[in-house]
């Protein structure tokens, strides 16, 4: 298809084109009024070339309205991952020149079960996304993120910029990415679109371990090293240790608004799709950077998360590991600064597994219908600093299982049942109902 310019090109092209004809038209239908007044005889060829002109006028007149609609409505994107991000973030990098609108939305009833301690049933439309981009060159494109959460700021919600950055394409092997960027660690940071993970809820080690959705301000490069080994890598500001608790790092996020940036940090990624076994990719990621910003005294906080990540997509099967664990240095002084036991180390675990059974039932169906189980194993205390005391309620093993429908790729209905026990205490087993989609 050609591009937009090459499109408005033909466009203007083509009504000059139309300009032309349509002089000559009336010029013709001036002297046919010239003829009528005089009672001059009009000769058969020039009424058959005007009739040619009217033809040649009509046809170019369908081709341009063809040409606009082109220019307004575009092609529809494939739905496709590219450069770390989802498939609806990923629409701009699809896009000649000019805007690109994409989003996602998803909604959950959640009913508890068991000992609810409390606890009350709820239905929430989570969040609605909202991804602009604008492609300015072949070489330069912007593509933002912007995130209603819980439809109203009235009663807990919150309106976010969840990413918003530049990206300069110089070389396939390395690429700038400038701005607010999202931590390239883990499944669920880079890539959250509903329909692209089982369950309604995000696993809980990409939240308490990795605490997606984690973004940051910087600027890195990414890009393909060699065949299937793709990166990404940043400088960014550090976390901010004052926010970390016994639950783990999560209240350290800075998320780019009036950031503390005393400290700074690193992070980087590789992944590798394994050409002799299609669909495998296997992966890494490891954050390294001091976390004090100047608010703890006598320390940094240098603080170290890694993790390492399997994804196998093979015909109908989808199946995920992910394990990753996190150090802080100098815990008992954060300890004693926040009030709280804070976690030297913290680890966690999962494993899914999902199988799309449609195509056995329905073999002429494109629909998908995929069962699912997922285990979880995490410990934000793993191990608690001199003089502190350990709390068995914040390690916690999750079972996991439902399904996810998609009546079209871009929608997704989920249903799921979620038992959680913690090593101390008890805690409410969930049902889950919801909906997603992206666009």
């Amino acid at each position: 298809m050609p591009s937009t310019e090459e499109l408005w090109r033909i466009v203007q092209q083509q009504q000059r084109e139309i300009r032309e004809l349509k002089a000559k038209l009336e010029a013709k239908e001036r002297q046919e009024e010239t003829r009528v007044q005089t009672t001059e005889a009009k000769p058969a060829e020039e009424a058959g070339e005007v009739q040619e002109l009217k033809r040649q006028t009509s046809i170019l007149a369908k081709e341009l309205e063809k040409m606009r609609t082109l220019l307004v409505i575009p092609e529809e994107p494939k739905y496709k991952s590219m450069y770390g991000l989802g498939p609806a973030a990923s629409k701009v990098y699809q896009v000649g020149r000019g805007l690109s609108l994409g989003g996602y939305g998803e909604g959950h009833y959640r009913v508890f079960t068991g000992d609810q301690q409390g606890s009350k049933d709820t239905a929430d439309f989570v969040r609605l996304v909202l991804y602009t981009g604008y492609r300015f060159t072949d070489n330069i494109l912007f593509n933002s993120e912007l995130e209603f959460e819980h439809a109203s700021t009235g009663k807990g919600g919150e309106v976010s910029v969840e990413f918003a950055a530049l990206d300069f394409f110089l070389d396939p092997r390395a690429n700038i990415r400038a701005g607010m960027v999202l931590m390239p660690m883990g499944f669920l940071n880079p890539i959250h679109e509903p329909p692209f993970y089982f369950g309604n809820n995000r696993p809980e080690v990409e939240r308490r371990i990795l605490p997606t959705t984690w973004r940051e301000i910087g600027v890195g490069l990414f890009g393909e090293l060699l065949p299937n080994l793709t990166y990404t890598t940043y400088g960014i500001n550090g976390l901010r240790a004052t926010g970390f608790s016994s639950d783990g790092i999560r209240g350290g996020r800075q998320s780019a608004s009036q950031t503390k940036a005393e400290d700074l940090a690193w992070v980087g990624r590789l992944d590798y799709a394994v050409p002799f076994a299609p669909g495998l990719t296997l992966g890494g990621a490891a954050y390294l950077g001091n976390s004090g910003q100047g608010e703890i005294k006598g320390t940094n906080v240098f603080t170290q998360i890694y993790e390492g990540h399997l994804q196998w997509h093979y015909r109908g099967l989808e199946f995920r590991a992910l394990g990753a664990w996190s150090h802080i240095g100098d815990a008992g002084k954060v300890s004693r600064a926040v009030k709280k036991t804070v976690g030297e180390e913290q680890f966690g675990w999962y494993t899914e597994l999902g199988y799309n059974i449609l195509p056995w039932l329905l073999p002429d169906s494109t629909q998908y219908l995929a069962p699912f189980f997922r285990y979880e194993r995490w410990d934000t205390l793993a191990k608690v600093p001199a003089g502190f005391a350990d709390d068995g309620r914040f390690s916690r093993h999750l079972w996991q299982f439902g399904v996810n429908y998609k009546p079209i790729p871009n929608v997704v209905i989920k249903a799921d049942y979620r038992n959680i026990d913690a090593d101390r205490g008890d805690l409410a087993d969930e049902f889950n109902l919801g909906l997603g989609f992206i666009f």
